[in-house]
């Protein structure tokens, strides 16, 4: 799957949420870079995209504004729902024969159903369509190291090379034609980082109750299992469970309830069962009742440690979160 830079191709772009904006930034900073028109796009928030229009983003009030002026157009939005009305909207902007020829490329995380309904709209508009969730936290969407999922016919796919590896991805999962099979891959990869995430929130608990403490385990978790479950223990430790009031989570705790029940009906669909995500999930909602209570205040996924805390006994907010806080 490679193809050449192709000059004249605009792009589009239409949800800039914790993910999306990284992402943009990304996509307009080498298109830039390469000569090519500038990235359109469009957020229910048009004001998100302030940083976007300063590396020189066009906005749009409207999603059919994006259409009209774009021939790829990048779709990443919070859920099913949101992603059906955008396409919604999309298909009551154009005319007949309007859409013919362009390539809807979406990003977000939906259940498989949901990207075959997706598709088959678009499709049925005599336009193309991808499947290309991605793994990763807003994070390493800034940095441009995501791994995109990849799904679509080849004539679309092929058209994409340019703008992934080395822009918004470190690399590709090629998944084949059928759409679902991309977001079956990123449904079960959820279900690994969650699990992991409800394993490490666990097990800190009982080095706390225990006395063994945090800081030995995490250099346990490293130097035994490398960076990524590093990263993951790093996000309990340092307090990033619960960030600040005034900060975004890196994987907000409402995205990734979305995610577990899109896992966990798709096991049950299959006769199958996910025992360490029920966990999780079960540890989520308690984390989200619990900010709730208290006025609400944004918590990432892994606020399932806080949970595990109370549930031990212990306060949901660590020592990390109140010492970070009292010094806002």
């Amino acid at each position: 799957m490679t193809s050449t830079l192709n000059t004249d191709t605009r792009l589009g772009w239409i949800g800039l949420g914790s993910m999306g904006i990284g992402m943009s930034k990304n996509l307009q900073k080498y298109l830039a870079a390469s000569g090519a028109p500038p990235l359109s796009y469009t957020n229910r928030t048009l004001s998100r995209g302030d940083g976007l229009k300063a590396l020189g983003g066009v906005p749009y009030e409207t999603v059919g504004g994006v259409v009209a002026n774009s021939d790829i157009i990048f779709t990443c939005v919070s859920n099913d729902q949101v992603l059906n009305s955008v396409i919604d909207e999309v298909l009551a902007s154009g005319s007949s024969g309007s859409l013919k020829g362009k390539i809807f490329v979406d990003s977000t995380t939906v259940h498989p159903e949901t990207t075959i309904s997706v598709a088959k709209k678009l499709t049925d508009a005599h336009a193309e369509f991808v499947a290309a969730p991605v793994f990763g936290a807003s994070a390493m969407a800034e940095a441009g190291k995501l791994i995109f999922t990849l799904a679509g016919p080849e004539s679309a796919t092929s058209k994409l090379s340019p703008y992934l590896v080395g822009v918004m991805a470190k690399s590709i999962i090629p998944m084949g034609e059928d759409v679902s099979k991309s977001t079956l891959l990123k449904i079960a990869g959820n279900v690994i980082v969650i699990s992991f995430m409800e394993v490490i929130s666990e097990a800190h608990v009982l080095a706390e109750k225990t006395g063994l403490g945090s800081q030995i385990l995490e250099t346990m978790l490293g130097d035994m299992f490398g960076p990524v479950v590093y990263s993951y223990s790093k996000r309990i430790t340092s307090g990033a469970y619960a960030p600040p009031i005034d900060q975004s989570a890196g994987f907000g705790v409402d995205l990734a309830l979305k995610d577990v029940r899109h896992a966990l009906r798709v096991a049950s669909e299959n006769g199958t069962t996910l025992d360490a995500l029920e966990a999780a999930l079960k540890h989520m909602q308690r984390a989200k009742a619990f900010a709730d209570s208290l006025g609400g205040r944004p918590l990432d996924s892994s606020s399932m440690y806080g949970a595990i805390r109370r549930d031990a006994g212990l306060d949901f907010f660590s020592d990390a979160i109140k010492a970070r806080d009292a010094s806002l």
